[in-house]
């Protein structure tokens, strides 16, 4: 039997755990680590991306790799601590603060980056076996094709219909509201991948193109 929510007392905490979840997710990883390092802005090459698929194109590894652990950890830590707090349905709304805050960060002017590895992160903590099967599809896609962000585009595809027929429903809700979002922020590179001009994982670029 469903219970009423009492939205005057509710809401308060939904916020907070919205703004929490913001608040880790839009530590921008990839620039902090980059700039401790000494290299060049990482929005100035590339894709101008923070993430790490951008990182790489530096040809640091170490720190592709760095930012890549620490965008799934922020996404991760931001549902594990919310849940711990108040609840699984506060965990779901800060994973949803967490990716709009990778995406949308207030720090720099509210251009963030892809959210692929904070959106791995969240599916992680709240449905692992999904994160597996998020990680397989990425992993096969990326080896057939070398091509990033048709993997992103596909593993968060089948994501949300993975955790449906789970019965992870509320998770799925949450997903299916992500991938969208993911879709949004890559059609650019849907654009690239359409008429061939995507850049491919490990291939250097020197600037950020023009569009």
């Amino acid at each position: 039997m469903l219970h009423p929510i009492n939205w005057s007392l509710a809401l308060p905490y939904y916020a907070a755990a919205l703004a929490f979840g913001y608040l880790l997710g839009s530590i921008p990883f990839g620039l902090i680590l980059t700039r401790l390092a000494g290299t060049a802005d990482i929005r100035g090459i590339g894709s101008g991306n923070i993430g790490a698929t951008n990182v790489l194109r530096t040809g640091r590894k170490g720190l592709a790799a760095a930012t890549l652990l620490f965008d799934v950890l922020k996404g991760a830590a931001a549902v594990l601590i919310m849940e711990w707090l108040w609840g699984r349905d506060h965990a779901v709304i800060a994973g949803l603060g967490a990716f709009l805050g990778h995406l949308f960060p207030v720090w720099l002017k509210f251009k963030g980056g892809k959210g692929v590895a904070t959106y791995l992160g969240i599916l992680a903590a709240l449905a692992w076996p999904a994160a597996l099967a998020f990680a397989a599809v990425w992993l096969a896609i990326a080896a057939l094709t070398r091509y990033a962000s048709l993997a992103s585009l596909i593993a968060s595809a089948a994501t949300p219909v993975v955790l449906w027929l789970n019965d992870d429903r509320l998770e799925a809700q949450l997903f299916l509201v992500l991938t969208i979002m993911v879709g949004i922020v890559h059609r650019k590179n849907i654009a690239r991948l359409v008429n061939g001009t995507e850049s491919k994982i490990g291939k250097p670029a020197l600037r950020a193109p023009e569009a």
